[in-house]
């Protein structure tokens, strides 16, 4: 596997564009699209909230109908949520629009919002960006990375990733872009993912790895304890690689699997380190735990907590907030088995040993913790599984984001 420069555009056969609808944001770019040449087999997660937006209802009944999905039409400003019929009407003429200008059906069209909740979406502005995007779709680098931009709302960078590998002797391409900075939680955690690949893979499979691979990337992120209304992770395979088509887990499927995971994992470290006012990326990685589950409650509860973000922020070894988190996430251990270690750039500094805290180095604790990236480091001693989960600091720009967020 190789990562390249790029992102959805960097497959065979995908193309995108983006323009300046004027739906929330003026003097910027808020819709995108991304097109495939061929109708492609899909695969899709969402998100656990009950309340679920239109465009995540529209998006998840073409997933598990087993049509092919050829496009998707992304706007950001307004989240299409909590808008009753009208927002399904939204959701029916944006992918009618689409349909005209480029004869695409639009039951294999989905569609994504993400914005402010309970405002109903501009059609006739929605319409217009759709129709002119069609006119400029592109399959260059560059028609991919706009696209990646025109999706964000609080996100400060773009993200995208693109990556190769071979498969039957055929070179094969997975591109992918997101957004994400507030609202994020597990299960799935708040985003919008889209990946296009010119793999060709049985569509069961297709699901199967992308259900199995969010389990340790998008959902161990976590940035402000919120799961979102729109959450949406879609996969677009066209199969124009003409690689031996996939049918069953075999070495092949594997290589697929593990280039997949990377190009999650890539965004959703990136969307964790872009929390709303955020400072660092606070990693936990916790190992040598009972079971798997419980490494990742463990690791999770590390960076969900409030205090122990706060920490990360003041730079303050405050190890004590670590260990509490873990003390109330729901895993049973015992304390006396634990080490934690902090980590980042410029070094590695245990804290705490079998139950007793050590005495250490505050001024190297504080040069280890004013790095872009921090890592909690937790040795459980009580098994051989592990996790890392991702989040970020806690700052007074979190709340001043949020404070005015509609207006």
């Amino acid at each position: 596997m190789k990562k390249i420069e790029g992102g959805v555009t960097s497959p065979k056969g995908f193309k995108a564009a983006s323009t300046a609808a004027g739906i929330k944001y003026q003097g910027r770019t808020d819709m995108a699209m991304i097109v495939s040449d061929v109708p492609c087999r899909c695969a899709g997660t969402f998100t656990s909230n009950i309340v679920k937006a239109a465009c995540v209802q529209w998006d998840m009944d073409i997933v598990k109908s087993g049509r092919p999905m050829q496009a998707v039409i992304v706007n950001s400003g307004i989240a299409n949520a909590c808008t009753g019929e009208e927002g399904f009407e939204a959701c029916r003429k944006t992918a009618g629009a689409l349909t005209e200008a480029m004869d695409i059906p639009a039951d294999t069209i989905a569609v994504a919002s993400t914005g402010v909740i309970g405002m109903q979406l501009p059609v006739d502005k929605m319409s217009a960006g759709v129709k002119d995007m069609a006119g400029k779709l592109s399959d260059s680098a560059q028609a991919g990375t706009e696209a990646s931009k025109a999706i964000m709302t609080t996100d400060t960078i773009n993200k995208e990733i693109a990556v190769t590998f071979e498969i039957g002797g055929k070179e094969v391409t997975l591109g992918g872009m997101s957004k994400g900075s507030g609202m994020i939680h597990p299960n799935m955690c708040t985003m919008l993912g889209f990946i296009t690949t010119d793999l060709l893979i049985d569509k069961n499979l297709l699901q199967e790895a992308l259900s199995d691979v969010i389990l340790d990337t998008f959902n161990m992120i976590t940035v402000d304890g919120d799961t979102s209304t729109n959450d949406t992770l879609l996969i677009m395979a066209d199969g124009l690689a003409e690689n031996p088509e996939i049918t069953e887990k075999n070495a092949d499927y594997d290589t697929f699997y593990e280039a997949l995971f990377e190009v999650c994992r890539y965004l959703a470290r990136r969307m964790a380190g872009d929390g709303e006012g955020a400072t660092k990326l606070f990693e936990a990685k916790v190992v040598n735990a009972k079971t798997k589950e419980d490494a990742r409650i463990l690791s999770r509860a590390i960076v969900g907590s409030n205090l122990s973000k706060a920490a990360i922020y003041g730079c303050d070894a405050n190890f004590g907030r670590f260990l509490c988190a873990m003390g109330y996430s729901g895993s049973v251990f015992d304390q006396n088995d634990v080490e934690l270690f902090f980590e980042s750039s410029v070094g590695r500094l245990q804290v705490f040993k079998m139950g007793v805290p050590l005495t250490f180095d505050e001024d190297l604790a504080k040069k280890i913790m004013e790095q872009e990236e921090v890592t909690i480091f937790v040795d459980m001693h009580e098994g051989s599984k592990e996790a890392t989960a991702w989040g970020c600091d806690l700052t007074y720009d979190y709340v001043k984001i949020n404070a005015d967020y509609r207006s």
